[in-house]
């Protein structure tokens, strides 16, 4: 059954591919297009950072992660840099947890 699974995901993403690959350039340079493909990968970042923060199985939790997200995003808004950013979601995120037990 997995197998199977697997083998339909597989044929699926090549489709996919193929559909992309078969899209005239006509199409691709136009304006609109060119900005949602510019947000495409922004938005699915931001959907993955939002589910692996909040989301504990099929429930949503706020805890020590939410912490070291909200650390993250001050030092972003702080114009630090991307490895300070993460060290600073890490400390925020192992001292909470420290101090909740």
């Amino acid at each position: 059954m997995i197998w199977a699974a697997i083998a339909v995901v597989a044929a699926g993403c090549y489709a996919v591919k193929v559909l992309g690959l078969s899209v005239p350039a006509s199409v691709l340079e136009r304006p609109l297009i060119r900005r949602l493909a510019a947000l495409v990968p922004i938005a699915t970042l931001a959907a993955l950072i939002a589910l692996q923060t909040f989301g504990e199985g099929r429930a949503l939790v706020v805890d020590a992660r939410a912490a070291g997200l909200a650390g993250a995003a001050v030092a972003l808004l702080l114009r630090a840099p991307f490895l300070v950013v993460v060290a600073v979601a890490v400390v925020v995120t192992a001292g909470v947890r420290a101090l909740t037990g």
